[in-house]
């Protein structure tokens, strides 16, 4: 049998890595993953590939490509189409306004999630953890305004503009702190939750 020519190279419990290989679930990929990175290193192969020490990388006997969320749009627009790749550039970057926005808010849960998910109890900054919490919960208020107005965060229809969120609403939902709530940011992640690529890809104990 052959094997198949999509490969991701990273371990399944980073949030980076998360997204892609949730995203070629839904994209219907045959595609195969190699753990790399903590506690299972880099090789000099995988470095030669990505040097940035980092996950995850892709290859698809095309390219080669690290950047979770170029990933995404590369994905997007070679093997998903119209539907997964907007022709229009107007759409295209309202969804993918929030991809790049991800990232900030990824820094504000950063001290949270290692809190609830590596860190030892005895350990815990306590204030330094409620100020994440504090300003994530800044950012979805923002993210909250929108989804009360639109059904996505990519539009009128699932999008990868909702993918790098919904991996870290995961983990939002998922951290023991007590936590403010965002109605539309809960009804949009509830209607993730029922994605299977999501459920198998994503839906994993945080380590």
């Amino acid at each position: 049998m052959t094997a198949p020519a999509f490969t991701i190279w990273g371990r399944l419990n980073s949030h980076n890595v998360k997204k892609v290989a949730w995203f070629a679930e839904e994209l219907g990929l045959a595609y195969v993953r190699h753990d790399v990175g903590r506690q299972f290193g880099f090789s000099e192969d995988y470095l030669a590939k990505n040097p940035n020490r980092l996950i995850p990388t892709i290859e698809d006997g095309k390219v080669v490509l690290w950047e979770s969320n170029a990933i995404l749009r590369y994905m997007a627009a070679e093997y998903g189409g119209e539907r997964w790749f907007a022709r229009d550039p107007i759409d295209r970057a309202l969804a993918d306004r929030w991809m790049d926005w991800q990232f900030t808010y990824a820094a504000a849960q950063g001290v949270p999630f290692l809190s609830h998910a590596r860190i030892p109890r005895q350990d815990w900054d306590h204030d330094a953890i409620a100020r994440g919490i504090d300003e994530c919960a800044r950012h979805l208020a923002v993210m909250d305004k929108y989804l009360g107005e639109k059904p996505w965060l990519s539009g009128g229809q699932f999008g990868i503009g909702d993918i790098p969120m919904g991996v870290y609403a995961y983990t939002w939902f998922s951290l023991a702190f007590e936590k403010p709530e965002f109605p539309a940011v809960a009804d949009w992640y509830a209607r993730i939750r029922q994605r299977p690529g999501f459920a198998s890809q994503v839906m994993i104990p945080l380590t």
